[in-house]
């Protein structure tokens, strides 16, 4: 089969995932509207809750989605500037997260699966796999220790830099391949289903999946899509319940949605652009950021156990 017609086959494939993602984020979006109309009708909220964001709102959306979309995450950086400039009580930050990111979660899933080249199986697969892990293995990572799966995250996605980093320098194979099979094809699925488990404990898929993906020898630009779309199947059925519940700030929300589109639009450009060689190294930086990150937040979460534990004893 020459190139472009496994291009062209793949990308007829591809439009069933795109249309149904399309439909999936348009019906999340009507019934947030509905249901925000109705919290607005409510006197109770409309009283102290202003409905357009200021620039504050909207800049976090910008910069958080921009990053977002290179693979570094929105969430711990949503929070850090809400907490910042004090714009969301902490109780309605992870609603807010949830709520404001999800269409711009579906552009950038839109913009990559159309953009870089995946072999449409493997794309749908892996997919699949996070969103099962995510919706079937709460119970199973449930009595998990968020701190020490913090922990062994962290370490392990230290130890995958130095893979990486080996990966660069032509010290360890790399790859380019769009597609896995066999063996290396099972392996992924198994690996993004215990990832999307994990975002249940709030534990990043994004870092994680590029690792994954480098290892058993895929183009790492693949990673792209693969964790995008993962994340835009996943993010609107789980948002939906804060909306029910009205458990998120609206104005916040707001913001971030409507902050994100532009920042999406340059970080996916800028993304694909890159040479491979380069892309390598912003999945390194992207890695290391997370690693940091996950071994700091499971240092914090042992300080405060101990806290509680010594309140406890004194009382």
């Amino acid at each position: 089969m020459t190139p472009g017609v496994f291009f062209a086959k793949n990308m007829d494939a591809k439009l069933i995932l795109l249309g149904a993602l399309v439909v999936l984020t348009a019906v999340y979006l009507i019934v947030w509207v509905v249901m925000a109309r109705k919290r607005r009708a409510d006197r109770s909220h409309a009283a102290d809750e202003p409905l357009a964001p200021n620039a504050k709102h909207l800049g976090i959306g910008f910069v958080t989605n921009f990053f977002d979309t290179l693979g570094i995450g929105s969430f711990a950086t949503s929070t850090a500037a809400f907490k910042f400039w004090k714009l969301v009580p902490d109780q309605q930050i992870p609603g807010t997260l949830n709520v404001g990111h999800t269409i711009n979660a579906g552009i950038q899933a839109l913009l990559f699966i159309t953009a870089v080249a995946v072999e449409f199986r493997t794309l749908v697969f892996m997919i699949a796999a996070a969103c099962a892990g995510a919706w079937l293995g709460a119970n199973m990572v449930a009595g998990f220790s968020r701190r020490k799966v913090q922990l062994g995250m962290g370490t392990a996605l230290m130890g995958a830099a130095v893979i990486v980093l080996a990966q660069l320098f032509e010290l360890a194979p790399g790859g380019n391949a769009i597609a896995l099979e066999g063996t290396r094809l099972a392996m992924g699925v198994a690996g993004n289903f215990m990832l999307g488990a994990l975002m249940t404990l709030g534990i990043g898929l994004y870092a994680p999946c590029m690792v994954l993906v480098s290892v058993l020898g895929m183009d790492p630009a693949a990673a792209f899509p693969i964790m995008m779309g993962s994340c835009a199947f996943l993010m609107p059925v789980a948002s939906m319940q804060f909306i029910r519940r009205n458990a998120y700030n609206l104005r916040a929300s707001i913001g971030l949605a409507l902050g994100g589109p532009l920042a999406v639009l340059l970080a996916v450009w800028l993304v694909t652009s890159l040479p491979t060689v380069m892309v390598r190294v912003l999945v390194l930086i992207v890695i290391s950021y997370t690693s940091i990150t996950m071994l700091r937040s499971a240092s914090t979460e042992r300080k405060a156990a101990e806290a509680r534990a010594a309140m406890t004893q004194t009382a």
